[in-house]
């Protein structure tokens, strides 16, 4: 699959409309107008754009689908689709790959979000900052209303997901993000889930793939009136972090195809690397020296510098892999420890050249010493390592963009 091409913002002058927001709705005859009518009052007294509104009813069994049906005729921005089976994941689904609109949005029917941060959200995605943008109710700057009892649940969720799935964004389930729509293209077919998990589970799939998620603080009050099961949504939650979790262990979860363009490589230019990669060694180095100091009492100089070199040297091309050069999945995995371990033994020559040398030379040398010439030796490799890396071990992410995630 080809990468995704290169962010640019969207055309002043916009024919057809650039934003297309969804209200997944179900059993909402109460709600829906009032709301409707005042998302398109805001749209229209504050939006810059052409916009359409769709209603996304699944399954609704009251009056939804002759309302939607009835604002649709009256305003001309409004349209409404209908769905046979619930989940708000499938209404979403099936809205946004329906829709041609360069930027999907959604919303919560009950408008618990304040408006005034919708143009915040869709602003980095039409300037072709961002990729995916999320309303958080948990970032400095937001003003929520709401009983302890969702408060609680709310920040548990967000802080299992951030230790079983090592998230960086803050509010996975806020009712209020936007997607670029050549992402979404993208991201749809590999999101399972079809109800409350949808959100999470794109979220997830789009971070793990470099892709730049644009975070905005909202104003949120609580709709007393809420009917979500929040047992059963827990405990799907909790199946769908599972899975995830699983994917990830694996490394079966698919993102090869969400990366971008050559084009877009601000953070696979030279200095990016560098500094990824800089940050990477100074954690391997001490690393190193804790391993070598523990083992050097059972297992000698030479042979705790060996083993302590080869434990870091694994651990330090995984990590490479991943956040130097972006590279993620199983996908010549083995082949790219195997050349590293060809690098390692090129630090190995050389550090323990420089162990041997200083033992002859000083046979009565401290530890001190010894770890000190074994440092100097190690940053001297560091830099043949750093282009064996680049231009051998891993030379097809020399020109590949893995994006910037804003958490």
């Amino acid at each position: 699959m080809s990468p995704l091409p290169l962010r640019t913002p969207l055309p002043v002058h916009h024919r057809e409309p650039v934003l297309d927001v969804v209200v997944p709705v179900f059993n909402e005859e109460r709600d829906l107008e009032p709301s409707v009518r005042r998302l398109h009052a805001h749209l229209c007294e504050t939006f810059p754009y052409a916009f359409r509104i769709t209603v996304a009813d699944n399954a609704s069994a009251d009056a939804t689908p002759s309302i939607a049906a009835r604002l649709a005729a009256e305003l001309p921005e409004v349209q409404w689709t209908r769905l046979g089976q619930k989940g708000r994941g499938r209404a979403l689904h099936a809205a946004w790959s329906g829709s041609r609109a360069p930027v999907l949005a959604y919303l919560d029917v009950d408008l618990s979000t304040d408006l005034t941060a919708l143009l915040p959200l869709v602003a980095p995605l039409i300037s072709g900052h961002s990729d995916i943008a999320i309303g958080t109710r948990l970032a400095r700057g937001s003003r929520v209303v709401r009983g302890p009892k969702r408060e609680i649940i709310s920040r548990c969720y967000n802080a299992l997901l951030r230790s079983a799935l090592a998230v960086g964004f803050s509010d996975a389930q806020c009712g209020f993000k936007a997607v670029r729509r050549d992402v979404a293209e993208r991201l749809l077919p590999l999101v399972k889930d079809s109800e409350w998990f949808f959100d999470t589970e794109l979220l997830v799939i789009a971070e793990r793939a470099g892709l730049r998620i644009h975070e905005v603080p909202v104003d949120w009050v609580d709709d007393p009136d809420s009917r979500v099961d929040l047992v059963a949504t827990a405990l799907a939650d909790l199946r769908g972090i599972a899975r995830l979790g699983r994917e990830l262990a694996r490394g079966t979860l698919p993102t090869a195809g969400l990366r971008r363009g050559a084009a877009d490589q601000v953070r696979a230019g030279l200095a990016g690397q560098l500094l990824r990669f800089a940050t990477v060694g100074a954690v391997s180095t001490i690393g190193y020296v804790l391993l070598y100091t523990a083992l050097r009492p059972v297992c000698g100089s030479q042979g705790s510098n060996a083993l302590a070199l080869l434990a870091c040297a694994l651990a330090n091309t995984a990590a490479n892999r991943r956040l130097t050069f972006g590279l993620r999945g199983r996908d010549d995995a083995l082949r790219h420890q195997a050349k590293g371990l060809l690098v390692f033994v090129i630090g190995l020559v050389l550090t323990s050249g420089s162990l041997a040398a200083l033992q002859h030379a000083a046979p009565r040398a401290s530890h001190g010493t010894e770890v000190g010439v074994l440092v100097a030796a190690g940053l001297a490799a560091t830099l043949l390592r750093f282009l064996l890396l680049r231009a051998w071990v891993f030379p097809a992410a020399r020109h590949r963009g893995t994006g910037d995630i804003a958490a």
